[in-house]
């Protein structure tokens, strides 16, 4: 990856897609160019997709609450059903497996303190092998998600476009 790469993702994380010819503009190449080397970082899973950033509020999620999650056991099988289960709750965000003093970090996306009540009775409560669960609600954010740190391409990386892999 060189400069050139690291400056396309950039621009692609922070502002989503764009026409070729926009970018190529920004990063000093030709719209040809530019959409070749987009589609060579797609073919080598650098970008793994494109999404929309949504406002929360906007569409009535303004409440995000983090929830550590304690199992009762650590055996395959437990982690395999929490994890699954974990996967069939749309307001469940993000699920992380940790180390430390709990087992996993949920991001749990809630209308209002009540319709937290509401996931907690009827989704949280009922996720398989939880021995403790603590919420943390998000007051406010601070600094929001925008992309990766890209690294900075090594020396003579200029001009090579990642391998298709």
């Amino acid at each position: 990856m060189d400069r050139i790469d690291a400056k396309l993702l950039d621009l692609l994380q922070r502002t989503g897609p764009r026409p070729a010819a926009e970018l190529g503009d920004i990063v000093g190449l030709s719209a040809s160019a530019c959409h070749r080397r987009i589609r060579a970082l797609e073919a080598a899973g650098i970008i793994a997709g494109y999404t929309a950033r949504l406002a929360p509020e906007r569409i009535g999620l303004g409440l995000d609450v983090f929830v550590d999650i304690s199992l009762t056991s650590q055996s395959e099988e437990a982690l395999t059903a929490f994890e699954s289960a974990v996967k069939s709750f749309d307001e469940i965000l993000e699920c992380q497996l940790l180390s430390g003093a709990s087992d996993y970090r949920l991001r749990v996306a809630a209308r209002s303190v009540a319709d937290f009540d509401r996931l907690h009775r009827h989704c949280l409560s009922r996720l398989p092998g939880v021995a403790a669960m603590h919420s943390a609600f998000a007051l406010r954010t601070i600094k929001a998600f925008e992309g990766y740190p890209l690294p900075t391409p090594s020396a003579g990386a200029e001009g090579k476009a990642p391998a298709a892999g």
